[in-house]
């Protein structure tokens, strides 16, 4: 397991919890729970191809009409659209 230090100004939160209008930047990506280890693998190996990297700007811009999933997170000058289960694995603040 991963743990990432934190500044008292600066708060975590997994992407996949976070509502329309969110700013953050990514902290880090981390194991879906729940996941079996080589689905945890792929998934973060995927969402780092598609821009989620320490650092990178991230907004979420839009909410599905069903349970609020998927969501369109615009990171850098790319939007993305991801399941809600999926943006669990993005530690943004």
């Amino acid at each position: 397991m991963e743990y990432v230090q934190l500044d008292a100004q600066e708060r975590a939160r997994a992407l996949g919890t976070a509502r329309k209008g969110f700013r953050g930047r990514v902290l880090s990506v981390l194991p879906v729970p729940g996941a079996d280890r080589l689905a945890a693998d792929e998934m973060e190996r995927r969402l780092i191809e598609m821009g989620f990297i320490e650092g990178a700007e991230v907004e979420i811009v839009h909410e599905g009409p069903i349970r609020r999933d998927p969501i369109a997170i615009r990171v850098g000058s790319a939007t993305v659209a991801l399941r809600r289960r999926d943006a669990l694995a993005i530690l943004a603040g």
